[in-house]
C-alpha cells in the first residue's frame, strides 16, 4: 500500500485541547481503519511541526478522503508527503531512458 507521511500542527482549537491529543490520535487510527488504511506510527515532536505520522492506504483517494475526514474535526491542519521505500524507488528509477 502507498506510504504516506503526514506533517500536523494543532489548531487554535487543537492547542486548547491538547490534553485529549492522545484520544483524538487513536480515534484518527479507527478513522483510517474505516477507510482501509493504517496509520503505522504517530510521534508528537518538539520543532515546526507537533505531530508527525506514518499511514498507509490502498490509494490516493482513500487518504485523501481520510484527511478532509480528520481535518473537518477543526484540530489539526496537515501536510501529507507520499513516501517511496527503497523498492519502489528503484522501480521508479527502472522507468527512466
Amino acid at each position: 500500500m502507498p506510504t504516506y507521511i503526514s506533517l500536523i500542527n494543532w489548531t487554535d482549537q487543537g492547542i486548547r485541547s491538547c490534553n485529549a491529543t492522545v484520544e483524538r490520535a487513536n480515534s484518527a487510527k479507527q478513522l483510517a481503519r474505516r477507510f482501509g488504511g493504517e496509520i503505522t506510527a504517530t510521534y508528537w515532536t518538539v520543532g515546526p511541526y507537533d505531530i508527525v505520522t506514518v499511514a498507509e492506504f490502498p490509494d490516493e483517494e482513500s487518504g485523501t478522503a481520510f484527511l478532509y475526514a480528520v481535518g473537518s474535526g477543526g484540530s489539526i491542519r496537515s501536510t501529507t508527503l507520499r513516501a517511496f521505500s527503497a523498492e519502489e524507488t528503484t522501480a521508479i528509477l527502472g522507468k527512466l531512458p
